[in-house]
């Protein structure tokens, strides 16, 4: 994509202003407010009904953005996993091959940034060093982008 910057290491988290910033500012805000407000008047009258409700429905929506981001985060895992699996097949040796399946899940989350000529090496290094996901992003030379995550 032209209209994109270069992707690495320093810059491949997707960050999300009006989701990340305003949203959850807002819910946020939201939370604050109804605890706050339990607090004040929640015992107006003997009947805290109305603030115990708004306090739950607060975190309910706080509840639901955050879950919200990990269901998506968790099916592009699945995506990424079946889409290098299907590179692993077609770029490494049969040796690794066949001990692929030994990798984690962040480990190949890792390994997607890297280039078909760096990932054998890269895959050989994560199996017998135990590198973590951002050890191997690090390790990244030809950064491979992806402008489609999540």
């Amino acid at each position: 994509m032209a209209d994109q910057v270069a992707q690495n290491y320093a810059n491949h988290r997707r960050f999300v202003p009006l989701w990340h910033g305003v949203a959850a500012g807002i819910l946020l805000l939201n939370l604050a407010y109804a605890i706050m407000h339990l607090v004040r008047h929640g015992g107006d009258a003997g009947r805290p009904y109305g603030a115990v409700v708004s306090l739950l429905l607060a975190v309910t929506f706080v509840l639901m953005w955050g879950f919200a981001r990990a269901f998506a985060t968790k099916v592009q895992d699945r995506v990424i996993r079946l889409e290098e699996s299907f590179r692993y097949e077609r770029v490494l040796p049969a040796d690794l091959k066949g001990r692929a399946g030994q990798l984690t899940i962040r480990q190949i989350i890792g390994l997607r940034f890297a280039s078909d000529a760096e990932l054998v090496g890269l895959v050989r290094r994560a199996l017998e060093e135990k590198l973590t996901e951002n050890q191997i992003k690090k390790e990244v030379k030809n950064w491979k982008a992806d402008f489609l995550r999540a």
